[in-house]
This record gives C-alpha cells, sequence and structure tokens, in this order.
C-alpha cells in the first residue's frame, strides 16, 4: 500500500482535528448554556462538522486508505446525532384521521417591508390555506384581512414586552377549552398554550418561540469582524433560553392532557434547549422526515423549527416547504392521535 502524500497527510490532520471537534459536539447539549455559554454556542457548527466527516470518509474511502475509520468512527458514535439533520427513510401513508399540525414562523406576513417583494404576506397567508391544518402555530404573527385565516378557534396573545407588533398565535379547527401565556420575562418571545378537544381526547398544544438569536442572514456570518459582538449576543440569548425551557417544562409537568410542542426553538437539534424540551418526545423530522433538516433561511442548514409530541403519538409524515415568504420556513406534521382505550 502506498504511503500518504504530503497533500494526504495533511487532509487526515485536518479530518483528525475536525473528529475531536464533532465527538466534543456530541457533549454540547448535556452542558446547561448558563455555565458553559461559549460550547453551547458552538453546537450551531456541529452541521459544518458532520459534513465535512462525511467528506472525508468519502475521501478515504474512494482512495481505499484506512484512514476512513476516524470518520466513520466519529459519525458512527453519533447515528442519532446525525439522523435529526438529514433523514432517507419511506414515506409514510396519510390516514383520514390524521391531525395536520403546522407551525410558522411568518415575519409578521411582511408588515415590517423586510422583504420588497409584491404580495409576500398574502403569499403566506394563500399557503397556510393551502395546506389547511387543523392545527396552526404562528410565531411573529401580525393579523392579516387581504387573506384571512379561516379557523373557528385562535388564541393570540401579543407581546409581553409590549415594545414589538409581533404576537403569538394559536389556531384551531377544534374547539379550544383553555388557553394562556407563559410570559417569558425580559424578552419579546413567549410561548402559549392552547386544550383542544379533539373527538374523544383533549390536547395540550405549546406554540413556543424561545429567545432570538437575532440572526439576519443578509448582515450576520462567522467570519465578520464584529463576531466577538455576535458570540456575546448568541451567549446572552441562550443562557435567557435555559429560563424559558425550565418554564415551559414546569408549566407542562402540571397538565392533565397529553402534549404537543411546535414552535421556533431559535436553537438546533444539536443543543440543551432541544434536548431537554425533546426528551421523552418524539421529534416529528426524525420519525416522517426525508432529506435534509432546514427551517432557516440561512447559509448554513439550521433547523431551529420543531414539531414534537410525546411518544403515545405515531407521526405519519412531515414536511418543509421550502418557499421564501418569511427567513422561515413552514413545517407540517400528520400525527395520529392515540385511542383511549
Amino acid at each position: 500500500m502506498k504511503k500518504l502524500s504530503l497533500f494526504d497527510k495533511f487532509l487526515f490532520l485536518i479530518n483528525s482535528l475536525l473528529g475531536v471537534f464533532t465527538l466534543f459536539g456530541y457533549v454540547i447539549p448535556f452542558l446547561n448554556p448558563s455555565a458553559f455559554g461559549l460550547l453551547s454556542v458552538m453546537s450551531l457548527s456541529m452541521p459544518l462538522l458532520l459534513f465535512s466527516n462525511a467528506f472525508f470518509l468519502t475521501y478515504w474511502l474512494l482512495k481505499l486508505k484506512k484512514q476512513l475509520f476516524v470518520s466513520l468512527v466519529v459519525l458512527g458514535l453519533g447515528y442519532n446525532t446525525l439522523q435529526t439533520l438529514f433523514r432517507f427513510q419511506e414515506k409514510k401513508d396519510f390516514l383520514d384521521e390524521d391531525l395536520k399540525v403546522m407551525s410558522y414562523n411568518v415575519r409578521l406576513f411582511n408588515k415590517s417591508k423586510w422583504s420588497k417583494k409584491d404580495s409576500l404576506g398574502e403569499k403566506t397567508a394563500l399557503l397556510i390555506r393551502k395546506q389547511n391544518p387543523d392545527v396552526l402555530g404562528i410565531q411573529e404573527y401580525y393579523p392579516t384581512n387581504k387573506v384571512p385565516l379561516d379557523f373557528p378557534y385562535s388564541y393570540v396573545e401579543k407581546n409581553p414586552n409590549g415594545r414589538s407588533l409581533a404576537k403569538q398565535a394559536l389556531f384551531s379547527k377544534h374547539k379550544m377549552i383553555d388557553k394562556g401565556s407563559l410570559h417569558f420575562e425580559k424578552s419579546g418571545n413567549n410561548a402559549i398554550f392552547a386544550d383542544i378537544v379533539v373527538k374523544e381526547d383533549t390536547l395540550r398544544i405549546y406554540n413556543i418561540h424561545l429567545e432570538s438569536m437575532s440572526i439576519d442572514k443578509n448582515k450576520d456570518n462567522f467570519g465578520q469582524k464584529d463576531s466577538e459582538a455576535l458570540l456575546s449576543r448568541f451567549k446572552k440569548s441562550f443562557a435567557k433560553q435555559v429560563v424559558q425551557v425550565q418554564k415551559i417544562l414546569e408549566h407542562q409537568k402540571a397538565s392533565p392532557y397529553k402534549t404537543i410542542f411546535l414552535g421556533d426553538f431559535n436553537n438546533t437539534a444539536f443543543s440543551w434547549a432541544y434536548r431537554q424540551l425533546s426528551n421523552g418526545k418524539k421529534d416529528a423530522f426524525v420519525e416522517a422526515g426525508v432529506g435534509l433538516g432546514k427551517s432557516f433561511d440561512y447559509v448554513f442548514p439550521f433547523r431551529i423549527d420543531f414539531i414534537l409530541t410525546e411518544n403515545c403519538f405515531e407521526i405519519n409524515n412531515f414536511k418543509t416547504f421550502n418557499v421564501p415568504f418569511s427567513d422561515h420556513y413552514p413545517i407540517m406534521a400528520r400525527i395520529q392521535i392515540p385511542k383511549i382505550k
């Protein structure tokens, strides 16, 4: 077997370093961002690290070099983590009794004119009407009358700090028997809930919008001169998310009903926040998604919008709609509710 060339030796050094960083990244979701702020921010690089290991695995495999085992072992140890980024599986069948649940950060239906594209808000509303979900959670909601959303039941909560146009909203075709807000402190974001009656059962739906990272795809990137300020902002956001996640979980503990979490978590599936919220739950993308998990319109494949259900539910389908109507893509899952015995 031929010895490695100088170039391949250099590549293997890079490969090994990335492998070590990836292994370390697997530990980050177990570290509380309040104590490990900078390390928590490093979780945002996990998609890039995983793809890099996949590249090197392919490279060494094509060259029939034993160096492939570094990335093979790294990716093998992170198999469950890899599934939160990319899924390759057969599509599941729809069922008539499926509950269609959609989550969408609509960015105020373009009320703030963040985009100069014509009729963006109307196109967003028309997409929702076309998909016709049974339950819809909207983050950064602003009422639009041009294309009204057709739901008999709704709950809209103003921003808790009162300084923003953005609202949190839940819409349902099924009767709401209770609803409320968690009122995140010192935050422009929030989580609300509604108890809805579906046939003989009652479900609690949480619409969650965790503290924002405030990424602007037209301005922010990890190579910019003020990256130190950017990292500082991320650390503060993740620390606030700790308090918000704990408040949600405490509130859920008191619920007598089966629960579904949906919304914009402003963090990835490699984060502490996701690990806490998904503990004991099914991730609709992991269960029934296909392809690359990406819900935020950015150069990196960030999946920061989620639908999570308790384990008793079956996820029959999951879809991300790649439409340029917001900086987020809408996601929708078809969920089979367990029958009451």
